[in-house]
């Protein structure tokens, strides 16, 4: 890397001037040793007029309390109200916000909500993208990494821009889609629906254990091959992936027959697979609670109870899992009755083994 005369990074100093940075600025960030994060500021919030949350508030017409409101929501900590952290995308984005509120397409409780949503998605969104761009390799120094990051960003930036909203616009006509077809309703006056859905859980048994034996390279390797395996299986079969907490996804499905061939495939996925331990997973089939592709209730505690009820290898399910289902022979199923279980909080319950005869997973 080429270096100015006063020994600043030429090329970052270049870029800065570039993307409309002052040379007070570019002085300031030097003698603060913070030039490489100017840089990556002035990609990302392009230079222009800064303001505090007053002014923003007066801009967007706003409430200054509720401003801050959705400043948190959206993940981010509180400022001083008097510190010009604002620019005019902040403008734009709170204005959309207020201008919903003002035509009563939305109300505060609903924007805030979408704002943790949106916060939370659009954080682990980015903490991938710095990972995936590398932003700091072995024997980078800090400006040198800086600029990596500069300028992979820049030229990847508008790119990802198109693949976050196509990616939006396929899910949001997925969810509308089920929402109608599943005959979803909405509890009056929240932002919830009940639904009929299929719910699962599958986790990896000894994973304690493995983990204390394995180094964190090594820990990191079976991790990923267990999302690896979650994410090309449930999709596959019609389900979706709620999350994944370690070494234990949730998914649930639509159709009630999908959650037992992906118990079935995620289970004989493992079983072949020499990286990764047995799986066990647990099934439960009746109304939840949807909230933010979230979903709650007694059925998901049940699907979640029943998972620790398993051996490894093994799938188990609910009775009314069983009884939506049917006898199974005609979809290749094989139930077999478990001695009824006492589950704390839930009760006396009787589960099923669930196995496969000649049920197609492929």
């Amino acid at each position: 890397m080429s270096e100015a005369p006063d020994g600043e990074p030429g090329l970052i100093k270049e870029f800065l001037l570039d993307l409309g940075a002052s040379q007070d600025e570019i002085d300031e960030a030097v003698l603060q040793d913070q030039l490489e994060i100017l840089a990556i500021e002035r990609l990302l919030l392009p230079a222009g007029e800064t303001f505090d949350r007053v002014e923003l508030s007066r801009r967007t017409g706003m409430p200054l309390e509720l401003s801050s409101r959705f400043w948190r929501a959206l993940g981010f900590p509180d400022t001083p109200d008097t510190e010009p952290v604002f620019t005019e995308l902040d403008v734009e984005a709170v204005s959309i916000v207020q201008g919903l509120l003002s035509l009563g397409l939305a109300d505060v409780e609903s924007a805030i909500q979408l704002g943790r949503v949106l916060g939370s998605s659009m954080a682990r969104l980015a903490e991938a993208q710095v990972t995936m761009t590398q932003v700091r390799e072995a024997g980078q120094s800090p400006a040198e990494a800086a600029e990596n990051f500069a300028l992979v960003a820049d030229a990847t930036l508008p790119s990802i821009a198109r693949l976050i909203d196509y990616s939006w616009r396929r899910h949001l006509l997925a969810a509308a889609r089920r929402a109608v077809l599943a005959g979803a309703t909405q509890e009056e006056g929240t932002n919830q629906m009940q639904v009929d859905l299929t719910v699962g859980f599958a986790d990896m048994v000894g994973f304690t254990v493995l983990s204390q034996q394995l180094s964190d390279l090594e820990l990191g390797a079976v991790i990923s091959r267990f999302e690896s395996l979650a994410y090309d299986t449930v999709p596959a079969y019609g389900g979706r992936i709620v999350k994944m907490i370690g070494d234990e996804v949730m998914f649930v499905t639509d159709e009630p027959l999908a959650g037992a061939k992906i118990a079935l495939a995620l289970s004989e996925a493992h079983s072949k697979d020499e990286q990764l331990e047995d799986l066990r997973v647990g099934l439960a089939y009746g109304k939840v609670i949807a909230r933010d592709g979230d979903y709650f209730g007694p059925i998901v505690n049940l699907a979640s109870r029943i998972v620790d009820l398993a051996r490894p290898g093994t799938i188990l399910a609910s009775s009314d899992y069983k009884e939506i289902l049917g006898p199974g022979d005609r979809d290749g199923i094989n139930w077999k009755p478990v001695r009824i279980r006492y589950i704390r909080g839930i009760g006396k319950v009787q589960v099923w083994s669930l196995r496969s005869g000649d049920l197609q997973t492929e």
